[in-house]
């Protein structure tokens, strides 16, 4: 073997990949199209993600949303960890952008074995999307509801009335995640017997935690048709003497000696009234 000399294989670039020799200049010639493309939607996603996360933002401060939510527990709750409503829906848009980006960055790619999944993943992310705004907006509004509920509610001094804007709230809530759940896939039939079981529950309880108020309304419907006492008559009931201030649906208002009575109209209509004259 002497004199004689064995040829090495010339090393050649590998599609993606450096190897002892080679430039980067040739590694770089050596990717494929497809993955620079791939990178380039991936930039210009991030890129158009941020600037819809923004503009989002400023449309929906311009409509007037962060007053429209104030004071409400999800607003709150937000305010806590350092962000807003706001904010959170415009991050959520991006991220969506961002998610659409890498799907299609690896369809573009053309990423081996994973064709079926990003398939899936494809169709699932939009309504993940859909499902995560909706549960907001139906906490958001379900919080709105609330208060509005309670402002609405506030002169009934019946303590049967406090439930009534947590039904609200929570129905819209209910209502919001049932919503949510179908857009991820879940059986139409499971809702619908979900609904109607929340539905009946709900007829239930509020009968049960309302009957007094129920009651109250009935008599004073009574009362305020009747007329047996007005504004400004000295009456005697529950053994005290007073004088009418005010009459409603609900409740009768009498002022005696010691302070004002907030009387239910049922009991005003079940124990009696007796009208003192002078």
């Amino acid at each position: 073997m002497t004199g004689s000399f064995a040829v090495l294989p010339t090393v050649t670039a590998t599609a993606g990949r450096l190897i002892p020799g080679q430039t980067p200049f040739e590694f770089l010639n050596a990717v494929p199209d497809r993955i620079w493309l791939a990178l380039f939607v991936f930039v210009v996603g991030v890129v158009l993600a941020y600037l819809v996360g923004a503009l989002n933002r400023r449309l929906l401060k311009r409509a007037g949303v962060p007053e429209a939510i104030e004071g409400t527990a999800f607003e709150r709750t937000a305010r806590e960890f350092g962000t807003s409503t706001v904010r959170i829906v415009a991050k959520l848009s991006a991220y969506f952008i961002v998610a659409v980006t890498v799907v299609v960055a690896f369809s573009v790619a053309e990423i081996q074995y994973a064709e079926l999944f990003w398939a899936d993943l494809a169709s699932f992310i939009p309504r993940l999307f859909v499902a995560i705004i909706v549960l907001i907006v139906g906490v958001v509004v379900g919080d709105k509801a609330e208060l509005l509920a309670a402002e609405r509610l506030r002169e009934i001094k019946l303590p049967e009335v406090s439930v009534i804007p947590s039904l609200v709230k929570y129905s819209v809530v209910y209502v919001a995640a049932l919503i949510a759940l179908a857009q991820v896939g879940v059986q139409t039939f499971a809702l619908v017997v979900l609904l109607g079981a929340y539905a009946l529950a709900l007829v239930v309880l509020t009968a049960l935690a309302t009957k007094d108020l129920l009651a109250a309304a009935a008599a004073g419907v009574f009362l305020l048709l009747r007329q047996p006492y007005g504004i400004g008559d000295k009456v005697r009931v529950a053994g005290q003497r007073g004088i009418v201030q005010e009459v409603d649906l609900f409740v009768t208002h009498i002022e005696t000696d010691d302070g004002e009575h907030v009387l239910p109209n049922h009991a005003v209509f079940r124990d009696g009234i007796v009208l003192i004259r002078e």
